[in-house]
């Protein structure tokens, strides 16, 4: 199968540092992003946690307000730029050429400069909590007039915030390079796992929409520094127009975030359910046309601003009209289970997790979706709850069940599965404690991003951040499983899951070997 086809393994002479600056293979790079989400994801769950820690009781305990809504901005702004994108992209360096039958990614250098330019902005976003005025507290959303009176922090955002953005237009364009021009023979752009279309329509969504957040924060910067009034109605601006422009890129990067994780659980469930995945070309275009409707329901954010009727009416039902498509999506997930040969293993559970949880987050949002509903809930814990309910089992436990699906192939070890399924129960019964009660606050009427709050938020509060305790402990259980799988796990297969049926699988050893495909398979 490969035996051959590898005997000339790479041995590469450079020292461990000299690779890490100057390596251009796509899986050391694809293992940087990897390593590089996976430490922002813990330095932004450590903020998430002194978030909670002050909400576990009314009244001040730990931190003053304005530390409060620093961590509240800077977390989701790590969490969304540093953690889930980043990660992804590194699961798109490690797949897509494996997955196509290429050698390496289009463009190997502009690679390796994508990554690093990452690294000074998640400086400058952790080094602005140290500068005079602290670090942004405006929210992720950044809107003015509040972000235009913040410090020096809110100008060192804006930075990172285009650092981040010209790297995720950079990986973008090499991927959909990689994608379109090299492919192996016979590999149409409807055989590809479903992984690569994917990542492949979030590459478009990317390019489009990061331009728009950059042009935004840009024009705050000349309203802060440079006397322009895009955004202040004292010179004649507008700061709801700030929101419409926000928005624009705001939505589209929500399926940014979850794309490639439907590409993921796309692998995954085929795999365990060992069938082919059901309705694969109807899979395609229901994901275009999510990332296309994402562009026209913007306006549903903006609800309280005041906006027409007719234009409440069109955003409402834009906003419902995305669950036609992702219903497609779930009901192909489930059809391809159905009398399929299951088996249970970590990455499946996982998977089983990330439909029942991100099903329940689609369903909240369908009630915000409602104009006359999100009057009442809009800006509070309901809102939290939903988008929590949303982005953690939809992008993180997307993540989470690729990195054991794939650990065997990248590192040619097993992880210790007992340990995967804790690491999943202990997840989902603490995600739950969590965010559940959240719903609850909100409907209670709980305003979001306040370090105080009244007595009758008290218990939920208190529950909830037991719960965020308990999931922070679940992911230390994760990191110890990854480590020992790389330094001792035990030797695993190449194809070491019996319905999975990728290039990867079939094609490759594991661990891959430095030069991924010396000679393109043939796809018949």
């Amino acid at each position: 199968m490969h035996g051959d086809d590898h005997a000339h393994e790479h041995h590469d002479h450079k020292g461990p540092w000299t690779r890490i600056f100057t390596t251009t293979n796509h899986k050391d790079i694809g293992s940087m992003y990897l390593w590089f989400g996976f430490l922002m994801f813990f330095v932004g769950g450590a903020m998430a946690l002194g978030i909670r820690a002050e909400l576990f009781r009314p009244g001040l305990q730990w931190m003053q307000p304005e530390l409060f809504n620093s961590l509240t901005t800077v977390h989701a702004l790590v969490m969304i730029f540093g953690g889930v994108m980043p990660a992804f992209v590194g699961f798109a360096n490690w797949l897509i050429p494996m997955q196509i039958g290429a050698a390496d990614m289009a463009f190997p250098r502009m690679n390796n400069w994508s990554f690093w330019i990452m690294i000074p902005a998640a400086v400058l976003l952790m080094a602005s909590f140290f500068v005079p005025g602290g670090a942004a507290a405006s929210g992720w959303t950044l809107y003015p007039p509040l972000v235009t009176q913040g410090g020096m922090g809110t100008d060192m955002t804006i930075l990172a915030i285009h650092l981040l953005g010209a790297s995720s237009i950079m990986g973008s364009i090499n991927i959909i390079t990689t994608i379109l021009n090299l492919r192996a023979p016979g590999m149409t752009l409807m055989k590809m796992p479903l992984f690569c279309w994917t990542w492949l329509i979030t590459a478009y969504l990317l390019i489009a929409t990061m331009p728009v957040l950059a042009g935004a924060v840009t024009m705050l910067l000349t309203d802060r520094h440079f006397g322009t009034s895009f955004f202040n109605a004292a010179g004649g601006g507008d700061p709801t127009m700030f929101m419409h422009i926000f928005w624009f890129f705001g939505h589209p990067e929500v399926y940014i975030l979850i794309l490639p994780a439907f590409g993921i659980v796309s692998q995954i469930i085929p795999a365990f359910s060992r069938k082919p995945l059901f309705g694969y070309a109807s899979m395609v275009y229901a994901t275009a046309a999510i990332a296309i409707l994402s562009f026209i329901v913007w306006g549903h954010h903006m609800f309280t601003v005041g906006m027409p009727a007719a234009g409440q009416l069109f955003f409402m039902f834009a906003t419902m009209l995305i669950a036609v498509p992702t219903g497609v999506k779930i009901f192909n997930w489930i059809s391809t289970m159905w009398r399929g040969s299951l088996t249970f293993e970590t990455p499946m559970l996982f998977c089983i997790g990330f439909l029942c949880m991100f099903t329940l987050g689609g369903f909240s949002g369908l009630v915000l979706a409602i104009a006359a509903v999100d009057i009442t809930l809009h800006n509070t814990y309901y809102v939290v709850a939903h988008f929590h309910y949303v982005l953690f089992p939809g992008a993180i436990w997307g993540l989470t069940a690729g990195v054991y699906f794939w650990l065997p192939k990248f590192t040619g070890k097993m992880y210790n599965e007992t340990l995967g399924k804790w690491h999943f129960w202990i997840s989902a019964i603490a995600f739950n404690i969590t965010f559940f009660p959240q719903h609850f606050l909100g409907l209670a009427g709980m305003p979001r991003r306040i370090p105080d709050y009244a007595l009758q938020y008290a218990e939920w509060n208190m529950i909830s951040t037991i719960g965020a305790f308990l999931l922070g402990f679940s992911q230390l259980i994760f990191l110890y499983n990854v480590v020992t799988t790389i330094r001792s796990g035990e030797k695993a297969k190449d194809k070491q899951w019996e319905g999975a049926d990728s290039l990867e699988w079939t094609h490759l050893p594991s661990p891959v070997p430095y030069h991924t495909f010396e000679t393109a398979p043939v796809i018949k």
